[in-house]
């Protein structure tokens, strides 16, 4: 194994996170030569040998146990979801990696009718890796007006929000508080890879925000690990002005992997009325593949802030 992996660069980066009085112990202060807690006072408090928990965080261990997984969550004082992510870790590094190249992610029928019978809503459906699949004319003009529409058609064309939230200035600029809804992507990312370490186009992505975005290497060495579920956000709009919407995932049974985004307004609320606004632009009906028809952004090319 060439470097510590994902589980021991997680455990590294969990251990520098916590300070000595985060869990009872003495703080000296500048003696201290490392950040965080030290391997022997981490092994210590999961009650493992300094060597064992020296060879994990290295990665020259695989075979973690879970009641040791377990211990060494408790002190590091793992949330849910943290527990959850060391666990996909550990049983990852257990086996070999497959090469095998996943193939296009499809939308079901049923997928496609849910999102139509949410039509008064922005809503898309996102894959595994953040790709669109699908989205309903609002969501398109409030998300992305500046796309084609039909893009989530063809799978090589298919935008990722991802992508877009780092790289593309529209999108950038749409959210006022663009850091915590970067932060929150690059959480759910982190979770994603825990749940496929093998999966090639998505280390493909994350490869390329690492290469294009300083930003996104700064949040994704962090290691913080937070599905995405439901959060605010406001909007800087460019045809209907500032809105703030709540964003909810929703979970979709028969594809785990893939997700329902809807934005709701809370009934009454200027945002509410601006969402009205943003259909009547629309005419409820999809733009053409040119963007001649609906709310098409204006910003100026994606060519104007360089990455």
């Amino acid at each position: 194994m060439d470097g510590p992996g994902p589980l021991g660069d997680f455990l590294h980066a969990r251990r520098s996170r916590l300070r000595p009085g985060d869990v009872g112990l003495r703080d000296f202060g500048h003696r201290r030569r490392v950040a965080g807690l030290r391997r022997e006072e981490l092994a210590q408090l999961a009650g493992v040998s300094v060597s064992y928990y020296t060879r994990l965080e290295q990665g020259l261990s695989r075979g973690a146990s879970p009641e040791v997984l377990d211990a060494i969550a408790r002190a590091l004082l793992l949330d849910d979801h943290e527990r959850e992510h060391l666990d996909l870790l550990a049983g990852a590094a257990r086996h070999a990696p497959r090469a095998s190249r996943p193939r296009p992610e499809k939308l079901a029928d049923e997928t496609r009718d849910l999102l139509r019978a949410v039509d008064g809503v922005p809503a898309l459906v996102l894959g595994r890796r953040t790709d669109v699949l699908a989205w309903n004319v609002l969501g398109h003009a409030l998300l992305a007006g500046h796309l084609d529409f039909h893009s989530p058609d063809d799978p090589a064309r298919r935008p990722n929000m991802s992508r877009l939230l780092f790289l593309d200035p529209h999108c950038r600029e749409l959210y006022a508080n663009w850091r915590r809804k970067a932060r929150a992507v690059v959480g759910n990312l982190r979770a994603t890879v825990g749940r496929h370490p093998d999966d090639p186009p998505l280390a493909e992505l994350i490869g390329e925000l690492t290469m294009k975005s300083p930003e996104f290497v700064a949040l994704w060495a962090d290691h913080r690990v937070a599905p995405c579920d439901a959060a605010s956000y406001e909007l800087h709009h460019p045809v209907v002005g500032t809105v703030t919407v709540t964003q909810q995932t929703l979970s979709i049974a028969r594809s785990p992997d893939q997700m329902l985004i809807v934005c709701t307004t809370p009934a009454g609320s200027p945002a509410e009325e601006a969402l009205a606004l943003l259909r009547q632009t629309t005419g409820g009906h999809a733009p053409h593949t040119d963007g001649v028809d609906g709310p098409v952004w204006t910003r100026g090319p994606a060519t104007e802030r360089p990455f």
